[in-house]
């Protein structure tokens, strides 16, 4: 289920990302202070080779894990690793995707990705390439042109919203977008058993399937070339619309699990961490601007009582994505083992960080506000 376009997030990102000096500042007196090897600080000293990030869309753990639409997420989780507390840094989609790469949403509360002109943040491609570890973001249904806002766009010229910029975080930086030799990073979906099987395979893999393929859904057109569309919006939790999303994003995980695993970059030091953003949007809580919960942890954002971009309702506090299924395959999680930790995105880049021995960006490794690596995850084993 997915929210329309509404008043409460027509505020431009934009406005937002050039008044937000404080987590600016913020995010640079902890990178700073966190300049040594953020891997020196865990006692796991076990890095994997290839770590790969997949990220579905706008649903709740409760419901996909245990889903009878969802069943092989639910044999990955009961056979692997489930994070069983791990929530989204907070709503909606576009904000979660940036805190995943760059350890704060820059005060950004919408998705509004048209008014994101200037995004000059550091973030981890700046991390990942000044140590030399090879890197690919790869999106189902990217346009030729990789900064359209949407595509594909049909020969009556109707720009079909399959995919989506926001969901595509790393376009969203400047010093990506605007780096022709960054640019060559961020590649279609295809591409990715091509690249896994050649001798320079990624270390490091960002996967974002489609809108039909995600979960997220929307898409009202049948596009050639894509059987998964039609995907209409779901209105409520298991009605027919957001089973058969559920369906498709269960058998692109399932595709995506099969292209990894057999590829020759798969070892038994790799491992896969399949999420979504944030959890379901119900349209029913008043209070949370329509979201399921907005629970959180992990300095998710405070938000002030009735912002308009969640609501007027909104009585100001943290303002988390909810709880989300996670999910982590690799050799060392087998068992089907459950993290009780509280976990959310920020957790997640704590533990790229760590694996590589990088710095921290923003809250990343902000263990006094809870925020803590994923290794009772990923080696679990």
């Amino acid at each position: 289920m997915k929210k329309a376009v509404t008043a409460a997030t027509a505020i431009g990102a934009l406005a937002l990302v050039g008044a937000s000096l404080g987590p600016d500042a913020l995010a640079a007196s902890r990178d700073s202070a966190n300049a040594t090897p953020a891997a020196t600080s865990h006692r796991h000293q076990a890095p994997f080779d290839h770590l790969f990030v997949l990220m579905l869309e706008n649903h709740s753990k409760s419901s996909v894990i245990g889903n009878a639409n969802a069943p092989y997420l639910t044999k990955l989780a009961r056979t692997y690793t489930m994070a069983d507390h791990y929530y989204g840094v907070t709503h909606p989609s576009m904000p979660n995707y940036i805190a995943a790469i760059a350890g704060d949403n820059f005060g950004i509360q919408d998705d509004n990705d048209q008014n994101l002109v200037n995004l000059d943040r550091r973030n981890l491609v700046d991390q990942l390439e000044a140590h030399h570890i090879r890197w690919g973001a790869y999106l189902q249904t990217l346009p030729a042109d990789k900064l359209a806002r949407f595509g594909p766009t049909l020969p009556d010229g109707t720009q079909v919203q399959l995919y989506a910029k926001k969901h595509n975080p790393f376009v969203l930086f400047d010093d990506v977008k605007d780096n022709p030799a960054r640019m060559a990073h961020v590649k279609s979906y295809s591409r990715l058993g091509h690249d896994l099987n050649s001798r320079h395979a990624p270390q490091f893999v960002w996967i974002s399937p489609n809108q039909c393929s995600d979960m997220h859904g929307g898409v009202t057109q049948t596009v050639p070339g894509h059987p998964e569309t039609p995907c209409p919006y779901g209105v409520t939790k298991d009605d027919a619309n957001d089973a058969a999303l559920k369906q498709k994003a269960d058998m692109f995980v399932r595709r995506a699990v099969h292209t990894i695993t057999t590829s020759r970059a798969w070892t038994d030091r790799s491992a896969i961490v399949i999420v979504t953003d944030e959890n379901d949007y119900t349209g029913t809580n008043e209070e949370t601007g329509g979201w399921e919960t907005a629970e959180g942890c992990c300095d998710s954002p405070y938000v002030s009582a009735g912002d308009p971009r969640v609501s007027v309702d909104w009585p100001g506090g943290t303002y988390g994505g909810g709880l989300i299924p996670a999910i982590v395959v690799s050799a060392r999680s087998r068992g089907g083992h459950v993290d009780h930790t509280p976990y959310n995105h920020y957790s997640l880049l704590t533990t790229i960080e760590q694996n590589w021995h990088l710095s921290y960006l923003g809250h990343a490794g902000d263990r006094a506000n809870g925020v803590r690596p994923m290794w009772r995850s990923l080696l679990s084993r």
